[in-house]
């Protein structure tokens, strides 16, 4: 089953085009878990063919995932906690992981916002925590689209260099993603060291 949606994923960015990758970008962003690396990478593959230009095609992944970040954002203003768990169970959002996101958020501000989209299984919901703060649009915006950009360009770049090896692409992936998790961790470290002292 997992197999026929990944391989409908790539079908579909190289049937649709940039719009394909605009769209599958958003929901992956907002409410439907999937990963990216699945529409990111063919795109690349598919520039690196000439077969689409890997500019448009790296801000046609981050316009998605903005877009579907401010969904996240609205649902978490409009529906407030409850709801949010009344209904998030069907994909996938419990309580759990609501509560971790929102100590995230409550300790690291609003820098949670960048780092958190470049983690695996927070990058899709920290928006939630964001929104239910009533975090500043602008800001929310900025820190989204540095967030996404990093990440859709990692792998738009994966797809175009290697995009025929799959099992290079997932060393290099587990690679990459240890290293921006490793980053994250010191980059909060050091934004919470700043924000004691100018208190």
């Amino acid at each position: 089953m997992i197999a026929e949606i990944i391989a409908w994923i790539v079908n579909t960015v190289g049937s649709l085009g940039y719009p394909g990758i605009f769209l599958l970008m958003m929901l992956e962003s907002s409410f439907v878990p999937f990963p990216s690396e699945v529409v990111m990478i063919p795109a690349g593959y598919l520039a690196s063919k000439g077969e689409m230009h890997i500019l448009i095609a790296v801000l046609c992944g981050l316009f998605g995932s903005l877009i579907g970040a401010l969904i996240n954002y609205y649902l978490a203003v409009w529906l407030g906690r409850p709801l949010l768990l009344q209904y998030g169970k069907y994909v996938m959002f419990k309580d759990i992981h609501l509560q971790k996101m929102e100590v995230f958020f409550q300790r690291h501000g609003h820098i949670s916002t960048f780092t958190g989209r470049l983690i695996p299984m927070i990058r899709q919901y920290i928006s939630i925590p964001a929104g239910l703060a009533r975090m500043n649009i602008p800001m929310f915006c900025f820190y989204t689209s540095l967030g996404a950009g990093i990440w859709v360009i990692i792998l738009t770049l994966l797809g175009y260099f290697i995009g025929e090896n799959e099992s290079l692409i997932k060393e290099y992936l587990r690679d990459i993603i240890a290293m921006l998790f490793v980053a994250c961790v010191i980059g909060v470290g050091l934004y919470w060291q700043r924000q004691r002292r100018s208190r």
